[in-house]
């Protein structure tokens, strides 16, 4: 199964521990930690090494950015050279529309504001080893979204913070799984609507030929077909007029009609197996209230079905004895 990628993006030597911390805090939870010291990113030898670890930001899905007092390598790259390589870790996942969590020494984080006041006069700052960190942090507070910035001492600060936050985000993630299934709902009721909506203006047309296609897609349905389909075990799709189609439709699986001919009435036919020495036929009764004087089929909706329109039982061949039992969906037709 897939796991999580969280990409940890800081300055190295100043932050060692606070990155094996992190390592262990995001293992812990099965998520994958990617740490360039671990060898978790794949170098080639055709760019500079840091045009890598941009790239594998694109194959991420959170990256923890952590702010201390080092500003860290320079990028080499010609048009990054006003930035690390860490804040240009940080501005790729930005410009990617990464989750982005950002974490900034609480030392540096108030000095910051010494910073705002005197950023227009050259002067020591204690936390900072580059007034440059300053800069990037003024630049990551003006944007308009995804700069969720959190000050922290310890490593703890980091990971009790990253623990709710993960929490909300799957929290976020039921929610949203939740609208998407009454999305597809309601799509699905649109697309409904959608269809009668042509249907009604298919019907408004006056055209003969499409009035004998309405029919037909109505006796296909018809509550009749379903029931025949699973008595005879018909797997094909098919529909009937009138007793004349119902006639042609037994004929061809077997059966011949027993009785009046002028009514549907019983139709019996033989079973070929024999049961401790005697054969059976199967006998289908269908009643004559499904049709029309004119013999033609009559409309039903399903909710006007009834059970004892078509019913089916098998008895033995010839005896005069009272049906031994109804006809379970298993009988072979």
């Amino acid at each position: 199964m897939a796991k999580p990628r969280i990409f940890i993006s800081s300055t190295f030597y100043d932050l060692r521990q606070i990155r094996l911390e992190l390592d262990k805090f995001i293992e812990n939870l099965g998520y994958e930690p990617v740490r360039n010291e671990e060898g978790d990113i794949p170098y080639g030898k055709d760019e500079k090494l840091e045009a890598y670890c941009y790239k594998e930001i694109g194959n991420i899905d959170i990256l923890i950015s952590i702010i201390g007092g080092r500003y860290g390598s320079p990028s080499s790259i010609r048009e990054q050279k006003s930035y690390s390589v860490s804040q240009m870790e940080l501005k790729t996942a930005l410009k990617e529309d990464k989750q982005v969590f950002i974490f900034i020494d609480k030392n540096v984080f108030t000095e910051y504001e010494t910073y705002i006041l005197n950023k227009d006069r050259e002067i020591v700052y204690k936390y900072a080893d580059n007034v440059n960190i300053y800069k990037f942090i003024e630049e990551i507070k003006s944007l308009p979204h995804n700069n969720n910035i959190k000050g922290f001492e310890t490593a703890e600060d980091i990971t009790r913070y990253l623990r709710e936050q993960f929490a909300g985000l799957f929290k976020q993630f039921l929610v949203d799984n939740k609208r998407i299934k009454e999305a597809l709902v309601l799509k699905d009721i649109e697309n409904t609507a959608k269809t009668l909506r042509e249907m009604i203006d298919y019907l408004k047309e006056e055209s003969q030929g499409k009035d004998q296609e309405i029919n037909r897609i109505i006796r296909i349905n018809h509550p009749i077909v379903k029931k025949l389909r699973e008595l005879l075990r018909i797997d094909y799709n098919f529909y009937i007029e009138g007793r004349d189609d119902l006639t042609c439709l037994l004929k061809a699986r077997g059966f011949r009609q027993m009785g009046d001919t002028g009514k549907t009435g019983y139709w019996i036919r033989s079973i070929s197996r024999a049961e401790q020495g005697r054969h059976y036929v199967r006998r289908i009764c269908i009643s004559d209230e499904l049709f029309n004087e004119d013999g033609s089929l009559k409309y039903l909706r399903p909710d006007d079905w009834r059970d004892d329109f078509i019913t089916a039982e098998m008895q033995p061949e010839g005896n005069d004895n009272p049906i031994w039992g109804m006809l379970s969906d298993r009988s072979h037709p």
